[in-house]
């Protein structure tokens, strides 16, 4: 199956809710094939950017979207390391506990920040980032979840993500953790 770049292109003018079934059609595509989890989140990384860019704002005003991975040559002490994105260069390690990223890592859980100033050992990796959101991506079920990597997007703009936001990414977070063979 030939891929093509239009896979990325988002009308202007659709709702959040548009965009994201969208994202989650054009990504089954994408992997329908396709198991390796670099291929599969680099071009995630593009999906989720373009798909940000063709919203009014604040979506509009993401500035970094992409994915921190599982560090396997830490595991006694774990940290995520930088996976594919889109955006500014950005800080390589993050510990879990430390950050909204470190803190989704350890907790497993999404973390939805309308304000990064305001939580408490936020890690500045841009100083342009006003809010964030995080999510997690677990494969294993039960005693045998285990995080394999997050999505991460920032935002410029205050208040940047909601629920809607929420419950898509974590619908993809499941279609990543499903469609790739992951270390």
């Amino acid at each position: 199956m030939v891929h093509h770049a239009e896979a990325s292109n988002f009308t202007k003018g659709v709702t959040k809710e548009q965009a994201y079934e969208q994202v989650l059609l054009q990504a089954e595509g994408l992997f329908d094939g396709q198991r390796n989890w670099v291929c599969n989140l680099a071009n995630s990384a593009s999906l989720l950017w373009h798909a940000f860019k063709s919203l009014p704002s604040p979506s509009d005003q993401v500035n970094w979207a992409g994915f921190y991975t599982l560090d396997p040559q830490h595991a006694a002490e774990p940290q995520l390391i930088l996976g594919p994105f889109q955006g500014k260069v950005a800080c390589q390690t993050i510990a879990f506990g430390k950050g909204v990223c470190g803190t989704a890592a350890a907790t497993q859980t999404t973390q939805l920040v309308p304000d990064v100033e305001k939580f408490p050992g936020h890690i500045a990796c841009d100083g342009d980032s006003k809010s964030e959101i995080v999510v997690p991506i677990i494969v294993g079920k039960g005693t045998e979840r285990k995080l394999v990597a997050i999505i991460d997007i920032d935002c410029a703009g205050l208040n940047g993500f909601n629920e809607v936001d929420k419950e898509y990414l974590e619908q993809f977070a499941e279609l990543l953790a499903r469609s790739s063979d992951w270390p």
